[in-house]
C-alpha cells in the first residue's frame, strides 16, 4: 500500500509540474536582414608603389609594416561595421617571383582543412599590367577570400580577408560577399607606380 501511494504521489507531482509549463509557440519564419552601405570608391592617397580604389565604408588604411629596405609593406583595410579586415602585403620582385607566388598559393591551401571548396579565378588586366589569381574559399575557413597580383617584373601584392569572429560560413556570408566585391575592385583598379 505504501508503494502504491508513493507511486501515485510521484505521478501526481509530475503531472502538476509538467502541466504548469508554458505552452510552446513556434516562432514565425523570418530572414536575417543585414544592410550594408552602398559602396562608394575613391583612389587611395597613400605613398605606395601602387594605387587602387578603396571603399569609403572602410576606415582609413593603416600601414602596419614597412621593412627598412622599403621593399615590403603591410596594409590593413578595416571595416568596423562588418567586423572584418582586408590584409594587403606588397613585396618588390627581385628574381623571386616564383617564391612569392608559391607562398601566396600555400597560404590559401592551408585553409583546405576547414574549407568546403576553394575556387580559383584567373585575373588579367593587360592595360595596367596586372595579372594574378583570386581565391574564393567556401566553408568555415578562417579566410573567405585571398588573392595575389603582379606585373611579373617589379611588383607583387597579395591580400586576405579575415573576420574578427569564429568562422561560421552562414553567419559571415553576407559580409563576405560584400567584401569580395571590394577585393575585386582593388584588383581591377590597381595601377603600379614605376
Amino acid at each position: 500500500m505504501v508503494i502504491i501511494l508513493k507511486n501515485l504521489l510521484i505521478t501526481i507531482s509530475a503531472v502538476a509540474i509538467l502541466g504548469c509549463a508554458e505552452e510552446y509557440k513556434p516562432k514565425p519564419n523570418a530572414m536575417l536582414r543585414l544592410e550594408y552601405p552602398k559602396p562608394v570608391y575613391k583612389p587611395s592617397s597613400l605613398d605606395l608603389p601602387f594605387n587602387f580604389e578603396k571603399n569609403l565604408a572602410s576606415k582609413d588604411i593603416e600601414t602596419i609594416v614597412v621593412e627598412s629596405d622599403g621593399k615590403s609593406i603591410g596594409l590593413n583595410i578595416e571595416y568596423p561595421q562588418l567586423k572584418g579586415t582586408i590584409y594587403l602585403t606588397y613585396k618588390a620582385v627581385n628574381n623571386n617571383l616564383f617564391d612569392l607566388i608559391k607562398d601566396a598559393q600555400n597560404l590559401t591551401q592551408k585553409h583546405t582543412v576547414k574549407a568546403d571548396e576553394i575556387a580559383e579565378v584567373v585575373f588579367e588586366n593587360p592595360n595596367n599590367n596586372v595579372y594574378g589569381m583570386f581565391y574564393e574559399i567556401g566553408g568555415n575557413a578562417a579566410s573567405q577570400s585571398q588573392f595575389y597580383v603582379t606585373d611579373s617584373t617589379k611588383h607583387f601584392l597579395s591580400g586576405s580577408l579575415y573576420f574578427y569572429a569564429k568562422p561560421n560560413y552562414d553567419s559571415i556570408f553576407p559580409a563576405s560577399e560584400y567584401l569580395k566585391k571590394d577585393i575585386k575592385r582593388i584588383m581591377e583598379t590597381l595601377e603600379w607606380k614605376d
